[in-house]
């Protein structure tokens, strides 16, 4: 903190105790006259700080942490927390929109910056061994994605545009990059007002490793079985009997039926000059 003070910032520091509590953190230092939030945590605190920014002119600034900080490696911002906080005098605010969505018969409404899944990555959060991720990182979700192979996978329905398509796996997606080592949504940056969203056929998990090696050869694009489109607003809803999760920026966030939407002009980053250019 004293290289915030060093670029002029009188610094408050209030550490989370627990989950969901960051956002309202934000809410409490915003009404008490913060100028700036800066959030040093994995892209979960990331998300649960913005609720609590989100609508107002305060710029949020990241320190990365967490196991796979998603927003950081879109951003190129990295290193350890002192090298980025040093940078931070450097950034530029960028006026961006966010993702909304709504799902879990309306039990659940929340807004995310980077991506929400559905289907088949969801279920993989949702297998997550907790004690594995923290002793091994991104290991663990390698281990509950092959955990999953040769099962079958639940399907539903994705609207869009009065358009109907049946999938496995759906990624809407502001983000280029995918948990922090790949790409799926390769034309999209923070600074669109549209998702970039992937969908992906079929019920079988098997056909996933013909994707996964599409994905790692850029290759996903024209692939038979996969699907690219634009849009700011999609509708999702089960095919069958059989539940299917949502994640939202890595994190669990509920079942079908969903409704997502873009929220433009929602919220100020600081992000490195030329950031989507």
């Amino acid at each position: 903190m004293e290289i915030l003070e060093q670029q002029g910032h009188n610094v408050t520091v209030a550490p989370t105790t627990g989950p969901n509590m960051a956002g309202a953190m934000a809410r409490a230092q915003i009404a008490g006259g913060a100028d700036l939030i800066v959030v040093a945590g994995g892209d979960g605190t990331i998300n649960e700080a913005a609720e609590g920014i989100i609508g107002t002119q305060v710029p949020l600034g990241i320190l990365p942490a967490g196991t796979a900080n998603v927003l950081a490696t879109e951003m190129q911002l990295g290193g350890s927390l002192e090298k980025v906080a040093r940078r931070l005098g450097d950034l530029r605010p960028r006026r961006i929109s966010v993702g909304h969505i709504t799902c879990d018969g309306g039990r659940v409404a929340r807004h995310f910056l980077l991506m929400a899944g559905v289907g088949l990555d969801a279920h993989v959060v949702y297998k997550l061994n907790a004690a594995l991720k923290a002793r091994t990182g991104k290991f663990a979700y390698w281990v509950a994605g092959w955990s999953l192979l040769g099962r079958r996978l639940a399907e539903f329905d994705v609207e869009i545009a009065g358009e109907r398509r049946k999938c496995s796996f759906a990624l809407l997606s502001k983000v280029r990059n995918y948990g922090g080592d790949f790409e799926i949504a390769r034309n999209v940056t923070l600074l669109h007002d549209q998702f970039e969203v992937v969908l992906f056929e079929g019920g079988s998990s098997t056909r996933y490793v013909k994707y996964f090696a599409g994905m790692a050869l850029n290759r996903l694009s024209g692939m038979r079985g996969v699907t690219v489109v634009r849009a700011d607003r999609v509708k999702i809803s089960p095919a069958d009997e059989r539940q299917a999760r949502v994640q939202i920026d890595g994190e669990l966030g509920g079942i079908l039926p969903a409704e997502i939407r873009i929220v433009p002009d929602a919220l100020t980053l600081l992000a490195p000059d030329g950031y989507g250019e």
